[in-house]
């Protein structure tokens, strides 16, 4: 008998109508909109912001119910007039007053509200039903007659065979739904772990000259494995894997030597590993403290990683392969100075109508030896790369942010690098000409870069950005001191032929350096590049593009290169 009245109080009209004024639970689900430095920043641009993870049903529906221990509930309240916000001219006061006075599952907040106009989410439902089931199974097993009447149980009894099919149904579709459930349980990746994955394949050629002549068709690949884990819902730990075997095409001058230089380097050509070996090229952990952002990074961080870039379709998650061919075009080279280790730090500057209501300020510091030891190397003597930048925002169409970065480098270092500055190869170098990029090689150099960008999106099917830097490199010895510019601006037709595409044109001088010692030319090494990103499916895109370079190495008796791309890029 117990088994048939417990499930007829499932369909019971008064018993599913108690529950939707129940508040015994009735605390708002917790917020899982996250915010990413881009975003706090108040740019257009999406950073890589924490993803939320979700938990089981069971779990969210226990954590409802256990709410009213947490002391968010007050004690079982006696009379419906012991709720201040409950009033006789409610048009539910009766059934709550029933509900409260004769079953007694009815429970308030700490301040003896009710709070009965506020929506009710699924788990809360399902929370509040459970307690009201509770109560009356409980006043049954006690045979408290003056509660829980015959007429009560009769009622029951009649609409349970009044509804027997729709009950089977139901009954049919829990069954279901649980024996999934304890599928998914039982074969689940982890409760706070998500996978997100890319694979690039390119088919990449190069033309012009004698740099034509000493470069062949490649096809390249690179596969990112990014598990993006929450403990809190708001924050989320980067451990990224990477395994690749692209490499960037040799530029040749007129005398069939090798130029050096980074010109034309491809975004899928980073951080590739040469023959596809596997290993860990980030690990981050991002969180809010208070108003903040944090940024923490122990391996392989970068400053497009915390602070605005303000390159909207051209920049894709660091150098990813959905935005721009090349790592010129994909943000500016004031990101690109030194990375590895250490923090960063994102916070807004005000909230609303002041003048500092969509501002916003970033600080990181980031050392490219910070896992070593030595006297000359670790977390505060080694290389390292601090950072500052102010953004600011009107409205979501425009956005500015102005740039800061003072360098530290040892003898043999690079400008311009991933964090990687002890060596005097150019196998680190992303962005920029060898005159720009070598530091002395015999003494330490510091460095002071100044960066304005700037993004402008005048309609959804139109955006503008652009970027200026200066660099200024003070070297320890005599002769060691040099300048050094970079700038550039890109028009972006989003959702062009089809939704999802994007057709993009850049155009600029990749970093440059005049009269160094020890290197020929001085010409302005521009850059022109146009890619079509065409969205095959919500998982696959296929990119051609064409990127061409005048005066490579500042030489213009250099013939120009034009490399021509085929990228295709899988998500999951």
């Amino acid at each position: 008998m117990s088994n048939l009245l417990w499930k007829s109080l499932v369909v019971s009209p008064a018993v599913l109508g108690a529950t939707l004024l129940v508040s015994t639970t009735a605390m708002a689900a917790p917020s899982t909109t996250t915010v990413s430095p881009a975003k706090q920043a108040g740019v257009t641009e999406v950073a890589q912001q924490p993803e939320i993870l979700a938990q089981t049903t069971i779990d969210q529906v226990n954590r409802y119910s256990n709410e009213g221990n947490q002391n968010n509930s007050q004690s079982q309240v006696t009379s419906v007039s012991q709720f201040s916000d409950v009033q006789p001219t409610d048009w539910a006061f009766q059934a709550l007053q029933s509900l409260v006075e004769r079953y007694g599952c009815i429970a308030g907040y700490p301040n003896a509200t009710y709070r009965g106009n506020r929506a009710l989410t699924r788990y809360e439902f399902a929370a509040g039903l459970n307690a009201c089931l509770d109560r009356v199974n409980e006043l049954i097993a006690t045979a408290t007659a003056d509660l829980v009447t015959k007429q009560d149980l009769a009622t029951l009894q009649r609409l349970q065979e009044e509804f027997s099919a729709e009950l089977a149904t139901l009954r049919g579709r829990v069954d279901s739904l649980e024996a999934r459930t304890a599928e998914l349980e039982a074969n689940q990746f982890s409760t706070t772990t998500k996978l997100v994955g890319e694979a690039i394949f390119g088919v990449t050629d190069v033309f012009g000259g004698n740099t034509g002549d000493a470069n062949n068709t490649v096809f390249q690949d690179r596969v990112r494995l990014d598990l993006q884990t929450s403990f809190t819902g708001r924050d989320v730990l980067h451990t990224r894997l990477a395994a690749g075997n692209a490499q960037a095409f040799s530029l040749v001058d007129n005398g069939g030597a090798a130029i050096n230089t980074a010109e034309g380097t491809q975004t899928f050509e980073v951080g590739s590993t040469g023959n596809n070996s596997v290993k860990i090229d980030r690990l981050t952990y991002e969180a809010p403290i208070g108003p903040a952002q944090v940024y923490l990074a122990a391996s392989g961080g970068r400053h497009s990683h915390y602070a605005a870039v303000n390159n909207p379709y051209f920049f894709d998650n660091t150098d990813g392969g959905n935005g721009a061919l090349s790592t010129f075009a994909s943000e500016s080279p004031i990101y690109r100075i030194g990375g590895g280790a250490g923090i960063a730090l994102n916070l807004p500057l005000g909230k609303g109508g002041g003048i500092l209501g969509n501002s916003s300020i970033t600080a990181g510091y980031l050392a490219s030896e910070a896992n070593n030891p030595a006297l000359s190397s670790g977390l505060t003597n080694g290389d390292y790369a601090a950072l500052g930048q102010l953004n600011f925002s009107v409205g979501d169409r425009l956005a500015l942010a102005a740039t800061y970065v003072h360098g530290y480098s040892a003898a043999g270092g690079l400008l311009f690098n991933s964090g990687s500055t002890s060596d005097n190869s150019f196998g680190e170098v992303l962005v920029g000409t060898g005159q720009a990029n070598a530091l002395s090689t015999t003494n330490a150099s510091s460095s002071n870069s100044y960066g304005v960008s700037a993004a402008f999106r005048p309609s959804d099917k139109l955006s503008v950005s652009g970027f200026v830097s200066y660099h200024d490199v003070t070297g320890f010895g005599a002769g060691d001191d040099y300048e050094a510019w970079s700038y550039g601006v890109g028009v972006a037709l989003p959702d062009f032929g089809k939704k999802g595409n994007v057709l993009g044109v850049f155009a600029g001088a990749e970093p440059y350096a005049f009269n160094r010692p020890g290197f020929a030319g001085n010409d302005i090494p521009y850059h022109f590049e146009g890619f079509y990103k065409y969205r095959v499916s919500d998982n696959i895109s296929v990119t051609p593009g064409v990127i061409w370079l005048t005066s490579p190495g500042q030489n213009s008796n250099n013939d120009d290169a034009i490399i021509g791309t085929l990228r295709t890029t899988f998500t999951f």
